[in-house]
């Protein structure tokens, strides 16, 4: 797997997969180097809306329709740190560029936009990300840890933007023509 770049495509973790942060979790690469690679879970909502994620950084959502969607656990890296994965990219702070079309920002200038209704049309705020250390993913796939899915950009929208987090896991196998429970089933039985 050497010289691979999964930056822009989905990880859904196989049925074997023993890590209880990853276990049935979609995760959306973010950027993948010879460094190693940096992730965000999109499909575990946490017990916190965001209007209370937004109020312990002092600000208000005041009737924003979003105050009331879930923060989500993107993984176990700096769980006590804000990531938005967003669309349009924009111009912030800190901010990684993801294809030229979807972004990941660190910074509170972010949080400000969208509080003032001036942010991105579409977010999904995590607190922490996933990552690994070079060739650590790749091993990880080697091992049938992880399968990925490349999806065109129409398909990754929806599947990370969209579709209710209930849905995320189903909507990244059909990109590839599976069902997860059949699949989860079959696996366990090979």
């Amino acid at each position: 797997m050497e010289n691979v770049n999964l930056t822009g495509q989905f990880l859904v973790a196989m049925p074997a997969m023993t890590d209880p942060y990853f276990t049935k979790s979609v995760t959306f690469i973010c950027e993948h180097n010879a460094d190693g690679a940096m992730g965000i879970v999109i499909n575990r909502p946490i017990d916190m809306k965001l209007d209370a994620l937004f109020k312990q950084v002092d600000l208000q959502l005041n009737g924003n329709p979003i105050a009331t969607e879930p923060v989500y656990f993107g993984g176990p890296v700096q769980i006590d740190r804000g990531f938005v994965l967003h669309q349009p990219e924009g111009d912030w702070n800190s901010t990684i560029s993801i294809n030229g079309h979807t972004a990941l920002t660190t910074s509170k200038d972010i949080l400000e936009a969208i509080a003032n209704g001036n942010g991105p049309s579409k977010v999904l705020i995590t607190l922490g990300y996933a990552g690994w250390s070079a060739g650590q993913l790749e091993e990880e796939i080697a091992q049938n840890v992880w399968l990925t899915i490349e999806a065109d950009v129409a398909a990754r929208d929806h599947l990370i933007f969209d579709l209710p987090h209930t849905d995320k896991i189903q909507g990244a196998m059909s990109l590839l023509g599976l069902d997860f429970a059949r699949f989860a089933e079959e696996a366990g039985h090979a």
